[in-house]
């Protein structure tokens, strides 16, 4: 298939949908939504709202009694969003450039940033929680991706991976500490999109399994991918300043691999991914086409 007409369809979809349930920049309080729709509409990939659109589809859906995956998906977006304003912040990781613009404190100040990302992070829950944005899926499969989406994204997921990820900075740290905050920081909210995905589709256990193991792969392969682009990208590629990992005393996949030993580990990553979906038909074909995606992306 071609994944990148793929993408961009469901892209264009994800931003209609945005731009449809966030306030216009006017609407009070004007500055924090100019704030919030300045980071959502820079220019973002959307890879996990469309990972969970491939996974719901992967199961069969839409079927004409099926929800739209569209708030749940977007929901996703909201909270990576909120995620790239929160460490772009001088106390986090102090970047000037994001999507190959000033970072959102650099435009608005450092407070309104911070309360652009907290308005993005609620707002994601105010979606999934909507009856009339969420008609059709039962109540319990609603609490389900409600917990799935809290989950990937708080302590026990991205949150407590970016703590991790903060004091690892300037140790010796070993890979299997790297892969555990690959894996949390980046891998656990690439998780619940999939699994959120396939929750909405009604999948079954046994196809809930197999995806939850795809995703955890290209979660991991997504991350070793990033640590490789930032030690080869250009800025200009990137959309932010390249090599900043090494200037912040970081380990990566790169410096215990080497580049190419990292984008080895990646493809096989991406590889394994793909094992998890040999039970499924043609319509998870843009999930084979992620995989292969996320491991030879430039930025």
């Amino acid at each position: 298939m071609d994944i990148k007409s793929y993408l961009e369809q469901k892209r264009q979809n994800v931003d209609r949908f945005l731009d449809s349930v966030v306030p216009g920049e006017n609407a009070p309080p004007a500055t924090l939504h100019k704030a919030m729709r300045y980071s959502l509409f820079a220019g973002g990939k959307r890879v996990r709202p469309i990972l969970a659109i491939a996974a719901f589809e992967a199961t069969g859906c839409p079927s004409p009694a099926a929800p739209s995956i569209l708030p749940f998906a977007s929901a996703l977006e909201l909270i990576h969003t909120y995620s790239l304003i929160h460490d772009d912040l001088p106390a986090m990781d102090n970047d000037d450039y994001r999507r190959g613009k000033p970072t959102n404190h650099k435009v608005f100040g450092e407070a309104m940033a911070i309360l652009a990302g907290d308005a993005l992070l609620t707002m994601a829950f105010d979606l999934v929680s909507r009856p009339e944005l969420v008609d059709g899926l039962d109540p319990r499969a609603q609490v389900r991706v409600i917990q799935e989406l809290a989950a990937g994204s708080g302590d026990v997921g991205m949150v407590g991976g970016q703590v991790t990820d903060i004091e690892a900075e300037g140790k010796d740290i070993d890979l299997s500490t790297l892969e555990g905050v690959h894996r949390w920081k980046t891998g656990k909210l690439i998780r619940a999109s999939v699994r959120i995905g396939a929750i909405v589709g009604d999948a079954g256990i046994a196809q809930l399994d197999a995806l939850t193991g795809y995703a955890e792969d290209i979660g991991l392969a997504f991350q070793i991918a990033d640590d490789v682009l930032n030690v080869v990208g250009s800025r200009e590629e990137l959309g932010k300043d390249a090599n900043t990992d090494a200037s912040r005393g970081k380990k990566t996949y790169p410096t215990f691999f080497g580049v190419d030993g990292a984008r080895k580990l990646a493809e096989e990553r991406a590889a394994s991914a793909l094992l998890h979906l040999k039970d499924f038909d043609a319509k998870a074909d843009p999930l084979r086409g992620l995989a292969l995606y996320i491991t030879s992306r430039k930025n």
